[in-house]
């Protein structure tokens, strides 16, 4: 009889532990959010801090029962999230996943997170409102940048590696060549880097445009006080050959110094990193990178529309 009740009693403990286990398994894979409701974390490159707090903002606005917490930080540091940080849903960068980083989340999550272009996004050169240099080739700019033109003029990133900023330069203006470190220099973000140039007259500044193109921007009007945008040789223009990063002029992509915005978002269900995504992708979200004088990704029409002089009372 002893041995049949110690029996009894080992299955009942298997038996109420399995169930534990399950229980502790639902909750851990339960669905907490949506694209109406819930917290989430995700990760945007900083060089867009401007813009994607005025995306947030207008979400939140419109979804009162959602939160999403943004950090701010190097591209490079927004990967590292998306591949190790469990709790990170999203990122903002300026390039999406390639065919070997799509296999290797297939390979870990069994999906492969959803990832598109937003908007299209420039580099902007900045020079002291002092300056008389304020027109540039990409030749000089990589000269400069290597140190073949010498080490009088600093030139200055947010950040001498991680940063899509520098990734950018590298790639698009050096060709893969590597910086003069005594002439490149780094700010710890976008900010202070106009904060810099604005007091050196010899410094030549790298940041998005987000940071310092949009005229409805009371603090960016302040800025342009201080610095000057400079302009850069077009290799495709006929009546205008040296531009400046406007709207219209990366839609054309007249402007050289042109790259792309991109999230990637971890989710294989319809939560808040998928709702917040389609709202950056579609009109609303499309009109906020407008009139932040990014260029969006979805066209917007003219149409001509007749209107009465009169109108009818009944």
């Amino acid at each position: 009889m002893n041995r049949l009740i110690k029996y009894f009693t080992i299955i009942s403990f298997l038996v109420l532990l399995v169930f534990v286990v399950s229980c502790n398994d639902s909750d851990a894979n339960k669905v907490t959010d949506s694209p109406t409701s819930g917290t989430i974390h995700i990760s945007v490159d900083e060089s867009f801090r401007p813009v994607i707090e005025e995306q947030i903002s207008a979400y939140e606005a419109s979804f009162p029962g959602t939160k999403i917490i943004a950090h701010y930080k190097p591209e490079a540091e927004c990967f590292n999230d998306l591949y190790n940080d469990s709790l990170n849903r999203m990122v903002i960068v300026t390039r999406g996943l390639t065919k070997e980083e799509s296999k290797a989340f297939d390979a870990t999550l069994n999906y492969s997170p959803l990832t598109d272009k937003i908007a299209s996004d420039a580099i902007a050169v900045v020079v002291n409102k002092n300056s008389n240099d304020t027109v540039f080739t990409l030749s000089e700019l990589r000269n400069l940048l290597s140190g073949a033109k010498g080490k009088e003029k600093k030139v200055v990133f947010d950040g001498l590696s991680a940063t899509s900023s520098v990734r950018f330069a590298i790639d698009s203006i050096l060709k893969g060549k590597q910086f003069d470190t005594s002439v490149v220099k780094a700010a710890k973000n976008s900010k202070e880097v106009l904060e810099y140039i604005a007091t050196d007259e010899q410094a030549i500044g790298v940041v998005g445009i987000s940071w310092i193109g949009n005229p409805e921007d009371t603090a960016q009007v302040n800025m342009l006080k201080k610095v000057k945008i400079a302009y850069i040789q077009c290799s495709v223009c006929d009546e205008m050959p040296y531009v400046k990063p406007t709207q219209a002029s990366i839609e054309s992509r007249r402007y050289p110094l042109v790259r792309g915005l991109y999230y990637i978002v971890k989710e294989n269900y319809s939560g808040l990193g998928s709702g917040f995504a389609a709202f950056l992708h579609y009109e609303r979200g499309q009109l906020i990178f407008r009139r932040a004088y990014l260029a969006p990704v979805m066209k917007f029409g003219i149409r001509s529309v007749k209107i009465n002089e009169t109108l009818n009372n009944d």
